[in-house]
């Protein structure tokens, strides 16, 4: 057995990428009050452990996290570590088991954690809500998670015009301490989507034709950055990493904080309608109808979604009004005979972030496929009837329900993108107005993974190449809907790329953010499908 002396002697002694900053992180440490040759003592220690480097000494590590913070680390032997391991949203992130879990209770417990993982070389990924649809995006095969549940304050400002969040909160969270205030914020529209993911990749809203996306409304992020430092990120203090944080996702920092505008508001108008298959010309053409006129009422919100279940082909539209008036003008084309359904009402924004949940339910296999193009009725069309063509294979996999969804980006929505010095998504009004589209299929078992994913990679391809041959194709991926498969950052344009990655190099010189956190969308790209 070797005592900590030793332990800290061989990290500072071995080749190993972060040489030159050990005893860097060893002196941020002790500032937040850890004594590295504490931490890592001899009961925690072997000759094996230090044989076993190429590890990243995970196993060292979540030896030791428990005498540290008590309570607040799952390991694979506990009950707790199970349960905690089926509260994702998708089958395949449950599928996932890290060798512990950290549950940090303050931003400096995540500097900490952060800097463990660094010492220790440990691969890491951070859980905000757990929303997303493949395996090791928020979560890491042996390494280490750190779960954000715990940061889940709420505080509003004496003037009510900020909403301090952290990423610990679900959206039903903050609506529900918004609402006895008359206020709300820009946020996710399925109740226990988490704040910190949606937020970072962009962040469709029902109130977006206002204010733009979630992340075009963070006055201010507080960041732990990779040298352990934690920061206030806003337009004055850190402007461009507050731009790259606007849309880049995991890549700079774990953000302990957000500082959301609010704004007033109080009971809208929502639900759904669904039509049988045969409306289908008459709805998109609805949709096009609705996205051309959008601007004109920046209350409204729609989402289409044709979706297949028992043999059967729905239309499904969502509709949104941020008053509360029933069938407001710009819904007319919507409000029609021939509905097998109807639940529409006057409703909180709480209220219907609940019905979204209802048709996401946990545990089952998902994935998740985008592009976006320009608002054209033939190509929705042509793209629609493809996207039934390509199903036929994989219509009878067990408890499939695959679903097109369509969504404007309306050319109102990217103005807002633009003030605070704008966002790094790449999108411009000039385009606009756009249909951004999501691929969403759930299923049951994973024996039919292979089957699934060739489908949606071949509809996904052949759908962007048909914009692309009438001249109606935009490079721009949305990452809350992206496949692990699409590049997604290099969707922002080749300039705004080469910026993140200037930014990413400025405040991560030694690139931790992309190397030993390795999931979700880094600046690079893709991997290979």
């Amino acid at each position: 057995m070797l005592p900590g002396a030793l332990f800290i002697a061989a990290l500072l002694s071995g080749a190993t990428a972060l040489d030159n900053t050990t005893s860097q992180i060893v002196a941020k440490l002790a500032t937040y009050g850890v004594d590295a040759y504490d931490y890592f003592n001899s009961s925690v220690l072997s000759e094996s452990s230090l044989q076993a480097r190429s590890l990243g000494f995970c196993s060292v590590l979540c030896s030791a996290l428990p005498g540290l913070y008590p309570g607040q680390v799952l390991l694979r032997s506990e009950t707790a570590y199970a349960t905690w391991d089926a509260s994702f949203w998708s089958q395949q992130q449950e599928e996932v088991d890290p060798a512990c879990v950290f549950q940090p209770a303050s931003t400096v417990e995540v500097a900490v954690g952060l800097l463990l993982t660094e010492l220790t070389e440990c691969p890491f990924a951070v859980k905000s809500g757990g929303h997303a649809a493949f395996a090791g995006a928020s979560n890491i095969q042996d390494g280490l998670t750190i779960d954000l549940v715990s940061l889940n304050t709420t505080t509003l400002s004496d003037n009510s015009s900020i909403a301090s969040v952290g990423p610990g909160n679900r959206w039903l969270n903050v609506y529900d301490w918004l609402e006895p205030e008359g206020l709300s914020v820009i946020g996710g529209r399925v109740s226990d989507i988490g704040v910190g993911g949606l937020t970072l990749g962009g962040g469709i809203s029902f109130f977006s034709g206002f204010h733009g996306w979630a992340c075009d409304n963070v006055a201010n992020y507080e960041v732990v950055l990779a040298d352990g430092s934690i920061v206030d990120v806003n337009l004055d203090t850190y402007p461009d990493l507050y731009w790259a944080l606007r849309g880049g996702g995991n890549n700079f920092g774990i953000v302990t904080r957000f500082d959301l505008t609010t704004h007033e508001q109080g009971l809208m108008w929502g639900g759904s309608r669904i039509w049988l298959d045969d409306y289908q010309d008459y709805i998109l053409q609805s949709l096009v109808t609705f996205g051309e006129d959008s601007p004109s009422d920046p209350n409204a919100a729609l989402i289409v979604s044709i979706a297949y279940t028992e043999g059967l082909y729905l239309l499904v539209a969502d509709l949104e009004y941020a008053e509360p008036v029933a069938n407001p003008k710009i819904f007319d084309a919507f409000n029609t005979t021939g509905t097998l359904e109807d639940t529409m009402a006057i409703r909180s924004l709480s209220n219907i972030t609940l019905l979204f949940k209802e048709d996401n339910p946990n545990g089952l296999r998902e994935s998740y496929w985008t592009g976006t193009v320009q608002l054209d009725y033939e190509l929705a069309t042509n793209i629609t009837n493809m996207f039934k063509q390509e199903l036929v294979p994989i219509q009878n996999v067990t408890g499939i329900v695959p679903a097109l969804v369509w969504q404007v980006i309306s050319t109102n929505t990217m103005e807002h993108m633009t003030k605070n010095g704008g966002n790094a998504l790449g999108l411009d009004a000039s385009d606009g107005p756009l249909l951004l589209i999501n691929l969403a299929f759930m299923w049951d078992d994973e024996s039919d993974d292979a089957a699934v994913m060739a489908v949606l990679a071949r509809v996904t391809q052949k759908a962007l190449a048909a914009a692309e041959a009438r001249g109606l194709g935009n490079s721009y991926l949305y990452m809350n809907y992206a496949s692990q498969y699409q590049s997604v950052v290099p969707s922002y344009s080749a300039a705004n790329q080469a910026r993140l990655q200037s930014v990413s190099r400025k405040y991560d010189p030694l690139q931790v953010f992309q190397n030993l956190q390795p999931g979700y969308f880094k600046l690079d790209g893709a991997q290979a499908l």
